[in-house]
């Protein structure tokens, strides 16, 4: 099959490219990082693409926005297998695989709302991420990984 069939989504000048994100959760990926259409950020989305290492995946381009540490270490908690890639001036000048971190605060809700992280108090959420979730660390709530993206804090 030729290039022409291969290539899905154009490339971008500048910016990043989120790959190897599971099949169906590209939109989970937006909305962590907060893109809703409203910014102007060209956006294009890869749904569901074939892939030798996860069978399906999808990719997410964003164009003049490079991904900051932070952002990278949400994005992990959803996307453990995606590989960050920034584009500059059409060529890939930096590619890393996300890496999960151990522990995460501030960034996701406890879904428990008798938890003492929702009453509040001048406390961050905070949570230890686990090898398919989190756990709350005040509450012991878990949150499993196909619950996550309902809890991040977005805003």
């Amino acid at each position: 099959m030729s290039d022409d069939h291969q290539l899905r989504v154009s490339k971008i000048r500048n910016g990043t490219v989120i790959d190897h994100v599971a099949g169906g959760q590209a939109l989970n990926v937006l909305a962590l990082l907060g893109i809703d259409g409203s910014g102007g950020e060209a956006v294009s989305i890869g749904m569901n693409v074939p892939s030798d290492r996860l069978g399906r995946k999808d990719i997410v381009k964003v164009e003049g926005r490079e991904l900051s540490q932070s952002e990278v270490d949400i994005l992990s908690l959803i996307a453990p297998a995606a590989s960050i890639n920034i584009v500059r001036d059409y060529e890939v000048e930096e590619k890393s695989r996300v890496v999960r971190p151990d522990h995460v605060s501030g960034i996701i809700s406890c879904p428990n709302h008798n938890c003492i992280s929702n009453a509040d108090e001048p406390i961050d959420s905070g949570f230890a991420v686990l090898d398919d979730g989190v756990r709350c660390d005040y509450c012991g709530t878990i949150v499993r990984e196909d619950e996550l993206a309902a809890s991040l804090d977005v805003n």
